[in-house]
């Protein structure tokens, strides 16, 4: 009998949102905590036991931000899988979009220490690999 041993690596499953406006602004948090602390993040986090990514997507963007939305407008952009995209480890998301009115109100909450709305086209620097997530929300596809 041979005795293989494999490696697994824990993954943590999570799930981001990319919430934008007609007028081409998308919804940002600045983080309250590390990693990454003090910078902006799209709003998103870690999908509870009995949840799907959705709904997570859903319970997150609420928590963080105030804006609750219907599970029929959110749609999945794609999963982010690229080990070494979060320094604490194996992490994999899966990042919705919606388009939500101009001038929907905001409120930091949970792990948010502020919510803002930015232009497309003037965003800070941001956190994991948010900026490739909303390019490829925002690019449209040929």
């Amino acid at each position: 009998m041979t005795d293989t041993h494999e490696n697994h690596a824990t993954i943590r499953y999570t799930a981001d949102v990319v919430a934008v406006t007609e007028d081409d602004r998308v919804l940002l948090i600045k983080r309250d905590w590390d990693p990454y602390e003090g910078h902006w993040a799209l709003p998103g986090g870690h999908v509870d036991d009995g949840e799907t990514g959705l709904q997570a997507a859903i319970r997150e963007l609420a928590e963080e931000t105030g804006v609750h939305v219907n599970v029929g407008n959110l749609h999945q952009i794609g999963v982010w899988d690229q080990p070494g995209r979060d320094p604490r480890g194996r992490y994999i998301t899966t990042a919705y979009m919606i388009t939500v009115p101009d001038g929907t109100p905001i409120t930091a909450g949970d792990d948010a220490r502020d919510a803002r709305w930015w232009p497309l086209t003037d965003l800070p620097d941001l956190a994991f690999d948010h900026a490739d997530i909303i390019t490829a929300a925002v690019t449209p596809n040929p």
